[in-house]
């Protein structure tokens, strides 16, 4: 099987590539296709977005297509920044700069308030099938400066009260075990084993 990740974030491939590394399946991403569609998300939730986006690109590409929404939800900020991680810093795209501005907006908040959780929707679009979607979170509670070289986006800040340590000084595997996409991820294998599809190659 050939599954299409719909994403550009190297990060995200590489997790993706990972989870499914032991089951035969083929993983490509938007990186391997020349001229990859683009497609707007305009949902106001992280499904609604994963929902247009999986099936936009499962129209034009005609092969199943696995698109994640996913960001922080940071409680003392009333969710925020939420749909809007990537680019909570300004229309470019830059992690450091979104770590200083959430870090900036929780300056002098105390530590048991500085609760959060890294959300992942997953919708799994196939031609002429109804799209499936999945959500999974990671609870855990913003640092108050970096800890970690491992991961990327908001993970340097995030830390892991379970654990004791950010997301960021967690090995990839480790990572892969307990973050938001990897519990979003197992819901989606759990539904089409019951929807009696093969994870692996005939």
């Amino acid at each position: 099987m050939k599954i299409l990740i719909a994403t550009k974030n190297i990060g995200k491939v590489k997790e993706f590539q990972s989870m499914f590394k032991d089951l035969g399946i083929e993983v490509i991403s938007l990186l391997d296709i020349k001229n990859s569609p683009d497609v707007e998300e305009t949902g106001v939730t992280f499904e609604e977005n994963s929902i247009i986006k999986a099936e936009a690109i499962c129209s034009i590409m005609k092969i199943p297509v696995i698109a994640d929404d996913s960001g922080l939800e940071v409680d003392a900020l009333e969710g925020r920044p939420g749909v809007y991680s990537a680019r909570y810093a300004g229309s470019e795209k830059s992690d450091e700069a979104n770590m200083d501005k959430v870090l900036s907006e929780l300056r002098g908040v105390a530590e048991p308030n500085r609760t959060a959780r890294f959300v992942c929707a997953l919708a799994f679009a196939r031609p002429d099938k109804k799209t499936f979607v999945v959500r999974g979170t990671c609870e855990g509670e913003i640092l108050s400066e970096r800890r970690g070289n491992e991961g990327f986006g908001y993970d340097p800040i995030f830390y892991l009260p379970q654990l004791e340590c950010s997301m960021a000084e967690l090995s990839k595997e480790e990572k892969n075990k307990i973050s938001h996409r990897a519990v979003a991820l197992q819901k989606l294998k759990d539904f089409i084993s019951k929807e009696d599809m093969l994870w692996q190659k005939p």
